[in-house]
Protein backbone atom coordinates (compact mmCIF):
# COMPACT_ATOMS: atom_id res chain seq x y z
CA UNK A 1 0.00 0.00 0.00
CA UNK A 2 1.58 3.77 -1.21
CA UNK A 3 2.61 5.67 1.84
CA UNK A 4 0.00 8.27 1.25
CA UNK A 5 -3.16 5.76 1.50
CA UNK A 6 -1.36 4.24 4.56
CA UNK A 7 -1.30 8.09 5.76
CA UNK A 8 -5.11 8.45 4.95
CA UNK A 9 -6.10 5.60 6.60
CA UNK A 10 -4.43 7.46 9.90
CA UNK A 11 -6.90 10.28 12.04
CA UNK A 12 -6.53 13.78 10.68
CA UNK A 13 -5.91 15.18 14.00
CA UNK A 14 -2.87 12.72 15.97
CA UNK A 15 -3.99 12.15 19.43
CA UNK A 16 -1.92 13.55 21.71
CA UNK A 17 1.13 11.53 23.05
CA UNK A 18 -0.75 11.28 26.52
CA UNK A 19 -3.86 9.54 25.17
CA UNK A 20 -1.48 7.43 23.12
CA UNK A 21 0.09 4.18 25.35
CA UNK A 22 2.74 2.39 24.39
CA UNK A 23 2.44 -1.28 23.15
CA UNK A 24 4.51 -4.40 23.95
CA UNK A 25 3.42 -7.08 21.83
CA UNK A 26 5.47 -10.23 22.99
CA UNK A 27 4.32 -13.67 21.08
CA UNK A 28 6.41 -16.70 21.12
CA UNK A 29 5.74 -19.33 18.64
CA UNK A 30 3.72 -22.78 19.88
CA UNK A 31 2.96 -21.91 23.16
CA UNK A 32 -0.09 -23.74 24.06
CA UNK A 33 -2.38 -22.12 26.78
CA UNK A 34 -2.09 -25.54 28.79
CA UNK A 35 1.73 -24.46 29.30
CA UNK A 36 0.53 -21.98 31.60
CA UNK A 37 -0.28 -22.22 34.89
CA UNK A 38 -2.74 -19.41 34.78
CA UNK A 39 -4.83 -21.48 32.16
CA UNK A 40 -4.79 -24.04 34.83
CA UNK A 41 -1.34 -26.18 33.56
CA UNK A 42 -0.69 -29.93 34.62
CA UNK A 43 2.58 -29.79 34.18
CA UNK A 44 4.11 -26.43 34.99
CA UNK A 45 4.34 -23.18 36.65
CA UNK A 46 5.06 -20.00 34.45
CA UNK A 47 4.67 -17.09 37.84
CA UNK A 48 6.04 -14.19 35.08
CA UNK A 49 3.08 -14.93 32.97
CA UNK A 50 0.76 -15.92 35.98
CA UNK A 51 1.68 -12.01 36.73
CA UNK A 52 0.44 -10.53 33.81
CA UNK A 53 -3.34 -12.74 34.25
CA UNK A 54 -3.08 -11.25 38.35
CA UNK A 55 -2.42 -7.72 37.07
CA UNK A 56 -4.24 -7.60 33.99
CA UNK A 57 -7.14 -9.57 32.15
CA UNK A 58 -6.89 -13.45 30.51
CA UNK A 59 -9.00 -13.88 28.16
CA UNK A 60 -10.29 -17.77 28.26
CA UNK A 61 -11.09 -18.27 24.45
CA UNK A 62 -8.85 -16.36 22.09
CA UNK A 63 -8.41 -18.69 18.92
CA UNK A 64 -6.38 -18.37 15.71
CA UNK A 65 -8.23 -18.48 12.05
CA UNK A 66 -5.34 -21.07 10.50
CA UNK A 67 -2.96 -22.75 12.66
CA UNK A 68 0.01 -22.03 10.92
CA UNK A 69 2.48 -19.62 11.93
CA UNK A 70 3.30 -18.12 8.86
CA UNK A 71 -0.85 -17.44 7.75
CA UNK A 72 -0.95 -16.30 11.54
CA UNK A 73 1.42 -13.74 11.68
CA UNK A 74 -0.03 -12.68 8.56
CA UNK A 75 -3.71 -12.24 9.96
CA UNK A 76 -2.37 -10.53 13.07
CA UNK A 77 -0.69 -7.65 11.22
CA UNK A 78 -3.65 -7.20 8.68
CA UNK A 79 -6.42 -8.25 11.11
CA UNK A 80 -7.99 -9.91 7.79
CA UNK A 81 -8.03 -13.81 7.31
CA UNK A 82 -5.53 -15.87 5.14
CA UNK A 83 -8.06 -15.59 2.01
CA UNK A 84 -7.68 -11.45 1.93
CA UNK A 85 -4.17 -11.42 2.85
CA UNK A 86 -2.60 -13.74 0.39
CA UNK A 87 -0.96 -15.84 2.86
CA UNK A 88 -3.10 -19.39 3.50
CA UNK A 89 0.43 -21.21 3.71
CA UNK A 90 4.04 -20.20 3.64
CA UNK A 91 3.47 -17.81 0.98
CA UNK A 92 5.74 -14.88 0.72
CA UNK A 93 3.76 -11.48 2.82
CA UNK A 94 3.17 -8.88 0.62
CA UNK A 95 4.18 -5.95 2.53
CA UNK A 96 2.56 -2.94 0.84
CA UNK A 97 -0.95 -3.90 2.27
CA UNK A 98 -1.88 -1.88 5.53
CA UNK A 99 -1.01 -3.34 8.40
CA UNK A 100 -0.88 -2.59 12.22
CA UNK A 101 2.79 -1.52 12.15
CA UNK A 102 2.29 0.63 8.79
CA UNK A 103 -0.69 2.54 10.75
CA UNK A 104 0.99 2.94 14.24
CA UNK A 105 3.74 4.56 12.42
CA UNK A 106 1.79 6.40 10.07
CA UNK A 107 0.76 7.86 13.31
CA UNK A 108 3.28 8.87 14.85
CA UNK A 109 4.32 5.63 17.20
CA UNK A 110 8.36 4.53 16.78
CA UNK A 111 7.73 0.94 15.38
CA UNK A 112 9.98 -1.62 16.05
CA UNK A 113 10.07 -5.57 15.04
CA UNK A 114 12.68 -7.86 17.15
CA UNK A 115 12.83 -11.64 16.51
CA UNK A 116 11.03 -14.16 15.09
CA UNK A 117 9.17 -12.79 11.96
CA UNK A 118 8.57 -15.65 9.45
CA UNK A 119 7.03 -14.11 6.39
CA UNK A 120 9.55 -14.29 3.87
CA UNK A 121 9.74 -10.38 3.31
CA UNK A 122 10.88 -7.74 5.00
CA UNK A 123 9.11 -5.66 7.68
CA UNK A 124 7.67 -2.67 6.50
CA UNK A 125 6.23 0.18 8.41
CA UNK A 126 9.38 -0.39 11.05
CA UNK A 127 11.44 2.36 12.29
CA UNK A 128 13.68 -0.79 13.85
CA UNK A 129 13.96 -4.43 12.79
CA UNK A 130 15.74 -6.96 14.02
CA UNK A 131 14.55 -10.55 12.51
CA UNK A 132 15.70 -14.21 12.31
CA UNK A 133 16.00 -15.44 9.27
CA UNK A 134 13.24 -18.23 8.94
CA UNK A 135 12.91 -20.31 11.81
CA UNK A 136 16.00 -18.99 13.14
CA UNK A 137 18.23 -21.06 15.73
CA UNK A 138 17.81 -21.15 19.36
CA UNK A 139 22.33 -21.21 19.84
CA UNK A 140 24.33 -18.66 18.15
CA UNK A 141 21.49 -16.84 16.00
CA UNK A 142 22.26 -14.80 13.22
CA UNK A 143 19.83 -11.78 13.05
CA UNK A 144 19.07 -9.89 9.99
CA UNK A 145 19.07 -5.96 9.71
CA UNK A 146 17.60 -3.81 6.83
CA UNK A 147 21.65 -3.18 6.73
CA UNK A 148 23.40 -6.28 7.06
CA UNK A 149 23.70 -9.00 9.64
CA UNK A 150 25.05 -10.16 12.55
CA UNK A 151 25.92 -13.31 14.56
CA UNK A 152 25.25 -13.45 17.88
CA UNK A 153 27.96 -16.13 18.86
CA UNK A 154 27.71 -17.81 22.49
CA UNK A 155 24.30 -16.35 23.08
CA UNK A 156 20.73 -18.19 23.52
CA UNK A 157 18.22 -16.61 21.10
CA UNK A 158 15.37 -15.75 23.79
CA UNK A 159 17.73 -14.14 26.46
CA UNK A 160 18.98 -12.09 23.14
CA UNK A 161 15.95 -11.02 21.83
CA UNK A 162 14.90 -9.82 25.32
CA UNK A 163 18.14 -7.96 25.48
CA UNK A 164 17.21 -6.21 21.86
CA UNK A 165 13.69 -5.57 23.18
CA UNK A 166 14.93 -3.99 26.32
CA UNK A 167 17.40 -2.07 24.03
CA UNK A 168 15.11 -0.55 21.83
CA UNK A 169 12.60 0.86 24.54
CA UNK A 170 15.54 2.40 26.50
CA UNK A 171 17.06 4.09 23.43
CA UNK A 172 13.65 4.88 21.50
CA UNK A 173 12.97 8.61 20.90
CA UNK A 174 11.15 9.89 24.47
CA UNK A 175 8.89 12.02 22.52
CA UNK A 176 7.01 9.28 20.48
CA UNK A 177 4.72 6.49 21.83
CA UNK A 178 6.31 3.01 20.86
CA UNK A 179 4.94 -0.11 19.30
CA UNK A 180 7.12 -2.97 20.00
CA UNK A 181 6.61 -6.47 18.73
CA UNK A 182 9.12 -8.75 20.72
CA UNK A 183 8.47 -12.27 18.86
CA UNK A 184 10.03 -15.26 19.99
CA UNK A 185 11.23 -18.46 18.30
CA UNK A 186 10.93 -20.29 21.48
CA UNK A 187 8.80 -22.70 22.09
CA UNK A 188 8.98 -24.19 18.59
CA UNK A 189 10.44 -27.33 17.32
CA UNK A 190 13.43 -28.66 17.80
CA UNK A 191 12.98 -27.17 21.38
CA UNK A 192 16.01 -26.79 22.34
CA UNK A 193 16.30 -25.46 26.02
CA UNK A 194 19.75 -23.27 27.38
CA UNK A 195 21.44 -25.75 29.64
CA UNK A 196 20.04 -23.61 32.88
CA UNK A 197 16.41 -23.95 32.15
CA UNK A 198 17.44 -27.99 30.51
CA UNK A 199 18.42 -29.48 34.10
CA UNK A 200 15.47 -27.77 35.73
CA UNK A 201 13.20 -30.29 33.67
CA UNK A 202 16.05 -33.13 32.91
CA UNK A 203 14.69 -35.61 36.22
CA UNK A 204 11.49 -34.25 36.02
CA UNK A 205 8.31 -37.01 35.18
CA UNK A 206 5.81 -34.75 33.10
CA UNK A 207 1.88 -35.79 34.12
CA UNK A 208 0.83 -37.55 30.81
CA UNK A 209 -1.93 -35.86 28.38
CA UNK A 210 -5.20 -37.59 29.42
CA UNK A 211 -5.80 -38.26 25.79
CA UNK A 212 -2.06 -39.14 25.02
CA UNK A 213 -3.19 -42.86 24.21
CA UNK A 214 -6.43 -41.83 21.88
CA UNK A 215 -7.44 -44.24 19.49
CA UNK A 216 -9.58 -41.78 17.30
CA UNK A 217 -12.55 -44.23 17.38
CA UNK A 218 -15.33 -42.30 15.58
CA UNK A 219 -12.86 -39.90 14.44
CA UNK A 220 -12.62 -38.99 10.07
CA UNK A 221 -9.81 -40.80 8.39
CA UNK A 222 -7.80 -36.85 8.71
CA UNK A 223 -6.94 -37.93 12.30
CA UNK A 224 -5.80 -41.74 11.31
CA UNK A 225 -3.38 -40.06 8.44
CA UNK A 226 -1.82 -37.36 10.28
CA UNK A 227 1.93 -37.94 10.80
CA UNK A 228 2.67 -35.97 13.86
CA UNK A 229 2.22 -38.42 16.66
CA UNK A 230 4.29 -38.17 19.30
CA UNK A 231 4.65 -42.42 19.42
CA UNK A 232 5.82 -42.51 15.78
CA UNK A 233 6.77 -38.93 14.21
CA UNK A 234 9.64 -37.72 16.50
CA UNK A 235 13.04 -37.45 14.87
CA UNK A 236 16.13 -38.75 16.65
CA UNK A 237 17.46 -34.85 16.39
CA UNK A 238 13.89 -34.04 18.05
CA UNK A 239 14.67 -36.65 20.83
CA UNK A 240 18.17 -34.88 21.33
CA UNK A 241 19.89 -38.83 20.44
CA UNK A 242 23.95 -38.60 19.67
CA UNK A 243 24.71 -39.78 16.63
CA UNK A 244 27.42 -42.50 16.41
CA UNK A 245 30.84 -40.77 15.62
CA UNK A 246 32.33 -41.15 12.01
CA UNK A 247 29.45 -40.29 10.05
CA UNK A 248 30.02 -38.33 6.95
CA UNK A 249 27.61 -35.06 7.11
CA UNK A 250 24.89 -36.02 5.06
CA UNK A 251 24.92 -39.71 6.87
CA UNK A 252 24.83 -37.73 9.85
CA UNK A 253 21.66 -35.51 8.77
CA UNK A 254 19.94 -38.59 7.80
CA UNK A 255 20.23 -40.48 10.82
CA UNK A 256 19.35 -37.74 12.99
CA UNK A 257 16.15 -37.19 10.70
CA UNK A 258 14.74 -40.71 11.27
CA UNK A 259 12.01 -42.06 13.01
CA UNK A 260 13.54 -44.59 15.65
CA UNK A 261 11.60 -47.50 15.98
CA UNK A 262 13.68 -48.48 19.13
CA UNK A 263 15.81 -46.58 21.38
CA UNK A 264 18.88 -47.87 23.84
CA UNK A 265 19.14 -45.79 27.19
CA UNK A 266 21.22 -46.03 30.12
CA UNK A 267 18.60 -46.96 33.36
CA UNK A 268 21.10 -48.20 36.73
CA UNK A 269 23.88 -48.38 35.22
CA UNK A 270 22.91 -50.95 32.37
CA UNK A 271 21.60 -50.09 28.71
CA UNK A 272 17.98 -50.66 28.21
CA UNK A 273 16.46 -50.83 24.96
CA UNK A 274 13.11 -49.22 24.51
CA UNK A 275 10.32 -50.33 22.02
CA UNK A 276 6.52 -49.65 21.69
CA UNK A 277 4.34 -48.79 24.70
CA UNK A 278 7.81 -47.87 26.92
CA UNK A 279 9.44 -46.10 24.11
CA UNK A 280 6.11 -44.19 23.14
CA UNK A 281 6.00 -43.06 26.96
CA UNK A 282 9.64 -42.19 27.14
CA UNK A 283 9.25 -40.10 23.52
CA UNK A 284 6.71 -38.25 25.54
CA UNK A 285 9.00 -37.26 28.66
CA UNK A 286 11.93 -36.36 26.22
CA UNK A 287 9.20 -34.21 24.40
CA UNK A 288 7.93 -32.22 27.33
CA UNK A 289 10.99 -32.00 29.33
CA UNK A 290 12.61 -29.83 25.73
CA UNK A 291 9.45 -27.95 25.57
CA UNK A 292 8.97 -27.01 28.78
CA UNK A 293 12.37 -25.79 29.14
CA UNK A 294 12.38 -23.58 26.25
CA UNK A 295 8.87 -22.04 28.08
CA UNK A 296 10.22 -21.58 31.41
CA UNK A 297 13.05 -19.11 29.60
CA UNK A 298 9.91 -17.61 27.99
CA UNK A 299 8.71 -16.84 30.98
CA UNK A 300 11.82 -16.01 32.68
CA UNK A 301 12.41 -13.41 29.88
CA UNK A 302 8.81 -12.04 29.95
CA UNK A 303 9.47 -11.27 33.99
CA UNK A 304 13.14 -9.33 33.29
CA UNK A 305 11.00 -7.42 30.63
CA UNK A 306 8.07 -6.49 33.08
CA UNK A 307 10.70 -5.56 35.44
CA UNK A 308 12.45 -3.45 33.31
CA UNK A 309 9.04 -1.73 32.52
CA UNK A 310 7.94 -0.78 35.97
CA UNK A 311 11.92 0.14 36.94
CA UNK A 312 11.77 2.69 33.78
CA UNK A 313 8.52 4.07 34.95
CA UNK A 314 6.55 2.82 32.15
CA UNK A 315 4.32 0.68 33.82
CA UNK A 316 1.44 2.45 33.70
CA UNK A 317 1.48 3.42 29.86
CA UNK A 318 2.28 0.58 28.26
CA UNK A 319 -0.33 -1.77 26.91
CA UNK A 320 1.77 -5.56 27.68
CA UNK A 321 0.03 -8.01 25.48
CA UNK A 322 1.33 -11.74 25.85
CA UNK A 323 0.23 -14.79 22.78
CA UNK A 324 1.15 -17.19 20.93
CA UNK A 325 1.10 -17.15 16.58
CA UNK A 326 -1.26 -20.28 17.36
CA UNK A 327 -1.82 -23.41 19.98
CA UNK A 328 -0.17 -26.47 20.54
CA UNK A 329 -0.38 -30.31 21.05
CA UNK A 330 1.24 -31.73 23.96
CA UNK A 331 0.38 -35.04 23.48
CA UNK A 332 -2.84 -34.38 23.48
CA UNK A 333 -4.75 -36.91 20.70
CA UNK A 334 -1.30 -38.60 20.55
CA UNK A 335 -0.04 -35.51 19.08
CA UNK A 336 2.39 -32.67 18.88
CA UNK A 337 2.52 -29.56 16.61
CA UNK A 338 -0.69 -28.03 16.02
CA UNK A 339 -2.77 -27.23 12.41
CA UNK A 340 -5.95 -29.55 13.16
CA UNK A 341 -9.20 -27.22 14.66
CA UNK A 342 -8.67 -29.18 17.80
CA UNK A 343 -8.74 -26.90 20.49
CA UNK A 344 -5.24 -27.34 21.92
CA UNK A 345 -3.74 -26.85 18.07
CA UNK A 346 -7.00 -24.03 18.16
CA UNK A 347 -6.92 -22.17 21.63
CA UNK A 348 -4.31 -18.86 21.82
CA UNK A 349 -2.92 -17.34 25.00
CA UNK A 350 -4.02 -13.79 25.03
CA UNK A 351 -3.28 -12.11 28.19
CA UNK A 352 -3.35 -7.87 28.42
CA UNK A 353 -2.06 -5.91 30.85
CA UNK A 354 -3.07 -2.24 31.02
CA UNK A 355 -2.89 -0.53 34.69
CA UNK A 356 -4.85 2.31 32.78
CA UNK A 357 -7.84 0.73 31.88
CA UNK A 358 -7.65 -2.93 32.66
CA UNK A 359 -9.20 -3.75 36.25
CA UNK A 360 -6.64 -6.76 37.57
CA UNK A 361 -7.27 -10.33 37.83
CA UNK A 362 -10.05 -9.88 35.16
CA UNK A 363 -11.00 -12.46 32.27
CA UNK A 364 -12.72 -11.78 29.53
CA UNK A 365 -15.46 -15.16 28.36
CA UNK A 366 -16.42 -14.18 24.81
CA UNK A 367 -14.74 -15.26 21.42
CA UNK A 368 -11.61 -13.19 20.29
CA UNK A 369 -9.50 -14.23 17.29
CA UNK A 370 -6.46 -13.24 16.26
CA UNK A 371 -7.88 -10.69 13.64
CA UNK A 372 -8.98 -8.80 16.14
CA UNK A 373 -5.29 -7.65 17.77
CA UNK A 374 -4.63 -5.47 14.93
CA UNK A 375 -7.77 -3.61 15.45
CA UNK A 376 -7.41 -3.43 19.24
CA UNK A 377 -3.99 -1.79 18.78
CA UNK A 378 -4.98 0.68 16.50
CA UNK A 379 -7.98 1.30 18.59
CA UNK A 380 -6.35 1.91 21.63
CA UNK A 381 -3.23 4.15 20.05
CA UNK A 382 -6.58 6.21 18.79
CA UNK A 383 -5.85 5.15 15.08
CA UNK A 384 -8.91 4.66 13.07
CA UNK A 385 -9.15 1.07 11.93
CA UNK A 386 -9.47 0.69 8.24
CA UNK A 387 -12.41 -0.97 6.89
CA UNK A 388 -11.08 -3.82 5.27
CA UNK A 389 -9.81 -5.47 8.86
CA UNK A 390 -11.87 -8.15 9.58
CA UNK A 391 -11.36 -8.14 12.59
CA UNK A 392 -12.73 -5.80 15.68
CA UNK A 393 -11.42 -4.46 18.72
CA UNK A 394 -11.20 -5.83 22.00
CA UNK A 395 -11.01 -2.71 23.82
CA UNK A 396 -14.83 -3.23 24.82
CA UNK A 397 -13.58 -6.53 26.82
CA UNK A 398 -10.41 -4.92 28.20
CA UNK A 399 -12.99 -2.38 30.00
CA UNK A 400 -15.02 -4.88 30.94
CA UNK A 401 -18.09 -4.48 28.62
CA UNK A 402 -18.91 -7.46 26.14
CA UNK A 403 -21.00 -5.85 23.17
CA UNK A 404 -24.57 -6.92 22.56
CA UNK A 405 -23.52 -7.61 18.81
CA UNK A 406 -20.29 -9.61 19.91
CA UNK A 407 -19.79 -12.10 17.86
CA UNK A 408 -21.00 -15.55 19.39
CA UNK A 409 -19.43 -18.13 16.71
CA UNK A 410 -15.59 -18.00 14.95
CA UNK A 411 -14.85 -19.27 11.44
CA UNK A 412 -11.03 -21.72 10.86
CA UNK A 413 -9.85 -22.53 7.73
CA UNK A 414 -6.32 -24.78 7.14
CA UNK A 415 -5.20 -25.16 3.41
CA UNK A 416 -2.13 -27.04 3.55
CA UNK A 417 -2.75 -30.49 2.23
CA UNK A 418 -1.08 -33.07 2.47
CA UNK A 419 2.03 -30.56 3.94
CA UNK A 420 3.96 -31.34 6.60
CA UNK A 421 2.70 -33.66 8.69
CA UNK A 422 -0.11 -35.37 6.30
CA UNK A 423 -2.29 -32.70 7.89
CA UNK A 424 -5.56 -32.80 6.02
CA UNK A 425 -7.49 -29.50 4.55
CA UNK A 426 -10.04 -28.16 6.11
CA UNK A 427 -12.81 -25.63 7.43
CA UNK A 428 -15.23 -25.28 10.55
CA UNK A 429 -16.63 -23.47 13.08
CA UNK A 430 -16.72 -23.07 16.62
CA UNK A 431 -19.15 -22.04 19.02
CA UNK A 432 -19.18 -21.55 22.69
CA UNK A 433 -20.93 -24.85 23.14
CA UNK A 434 -20.51 -26.97 19.80
CA UNK A 435 -17.71 -27.15 16.43
CA UNK A 436 -18.24 -28.19 13.41
CA UNK A 437 -15.51 -29.54 11.25
CA UNK A 438 -15.44 -30.19 7.13
CA UNK A 439 -12.42 -32.19 5.87
CA UNK A 440 -13.35 -31.14 2.61
CA UNK A 441 -10.58 -32.98 0.07
CA UNK A 442 -11.71 -36.17 2.16
CA UNK A 443 -15.32 -34.94 2.07
CA UNK A 444 -16.29 -35.95 5.81
CA UNK A 445 -17.30 -34.07 8.74
CA UNK A 446 -16.75 -33.87 12.43
CA UNK A 447 -19.14 -32.66 15.03
CA UNK A 448 -18.54 -32.02 18.96
CA UNK A 449 -20.27 -31.33 21.84
CA UNK A 450 -18.09 -29.30 23.56
CA UNK A 451 -19.95 -29.21 27.24
CA UNK A 452 -20.36 -33.10 27.19
CA UNK A 453 -16.88 -33.79 25.58
CA UNK A 454 -14.41 -30.85 25.93
CA UNK A 455 -11.85 -33.16 25.20
CA UNK A 456 -13.21 -33.91 21.49
CA UNK A 457 -13.19 -37.91 21.73
CA UNK A 458 -16.56 -38.30 20.58
CA UNK A 459 -17.70 -37.26 16.75
CA UNK A 460 -21.67 -37.15 16.43
CA UNK A 461 -21.56 -36.29 13.20
CA UNK A 462 -24.56 -38.05 11.22
CA UNK A 463 -25.96 -39.70 14.76
CA UNK A 464 -29.13 -39.96 15.89
CA UNK A 465 -30.40 -36.47 17.60
CA UNK A 466 -27.73 -34.27 15.89
CA UNK A 467 -29.78 -33.18 13.47
CA UNK A 468 -31.17 -29.85 14.79
CA UNK A 469 -27.73 -28.55 15.70
CA UNK A 470 -26.17 -30.07 12.68
CA UNK A 471 -28.31 -27.42 10.80
CA UNK A 472 -27.82 -24.62 12.76
CA UNK A 473 -24.09 -25.22 12.72
CA UNK A 474 -24.09 -25.41 8.45
CA UNK A 475 -26.19 -22.41 8.55
CA UNK A 476 -23.70 -20.52 10.70
CA UNK A 477 -20.63 -21.83 8.90
CA UNK A 478 -22.43 -20.79 5.65
CA UNK A 479 -23.24 -17.37 6.85
CA UNK A 480 -19.51 -16.96 8.19
CA UNK A 481 -18.17 -17.81 5.22
CA UNK A 482 -20.40 -15.10 3.16
CA UNK A 483 -19.70 -12.57 5.44
CA UNK A 484 -15.84 -12.64 5.42
CA UNK A 485 -16.27 -13.35 1.49
CA UNK A 486 -14.25 -16.77 1.66
CA UNK A 487 -14.39 -17.73 -1.92
CA UNK A 488 -12.28 -21.15 -2.07
CA UNK A 489 -9.51 -18.89 -3.82
CA UNK A 490 -6.68 -20.90 -2.12
CA UNK A 491 -8.20 -24.77 -2.18
CA UNK A 492 -7.66 -26.87 -4.99
CA UNK A 493 -10.77 -27.75 -5.41
CA UNK A 494 -14.47 -27.02 -3.99
CA UNK A 495 -16.60 -29.30 -1.53
CA UNK A 496 -18.48 -31.56 -3.90
CA UNK A 497 -21.99 -30.85 -4.90
CA UNK A 498 -24.55 -32.48 -2.85
CA UNK A 499 -23.00 -32.41 0.33
CA UNK A 500 -26.18 -32.90 2.99
CA UNK A 501 -27.74 -29.91 0.55
CA UNK A 502 -25.16 -27.04 1.23
CA UNK A 503 -22.78 -27.19 -1.23
CA UNK A 504 -23.72 -24.04 -2.75
CA UNK A 505 -24.07 -22.26 0.90
CA UNK A 506 -21.15 -23.09 1.87
CA UNK A 507 -19.66 -21.54 -1.40
CA UNK A 508 -20.81 -18.44 -0.21
CA UNK A 509 -22.80 -17.88 -3.35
Amino acid sequence: MPPSLVLALVLVATPSAASRPNILFIMSDDHAAHAISAYGSRVNETPNLDRLAREGMLFRNTFVTNSICTPSRASILTGTYSHKNGVPVFNRFDGSQATVASLLHAAGYYTGMIGKWHLGSDPVGFDRWEILPGQGVYNDPVLYTATGEKTYAGRYVTDLITDLAIEFIRSRPKDRPFFLMCHHKAPHREWTPDERHRLMFEKRRIPEAPTLWDDYATRTDALHENRQRVADDLTRLDLKLVPPPGLDPAARQSWLFTKPAEVTIEEHGQALTLRGEALARWKYQRYMQDYLACVQSVDDNVGRLLDFLRQSGLERDTIVVYTSDQGFFLGDHGLFDKRFMYEESLRMPFLVRWPAVVRPGSTADAIAINVDFAPTFLDAASVKVPETMQGRSLLPLLRGETPADWRTAMYYRYYHDPGHHNTRAHYGVRTATHKLIYFWRKDQWELFDLRADPAEMKNLYGQPGQEAITAELKATLARLRRELQDDDRFADRLPPDGVDGTAAQLRGR
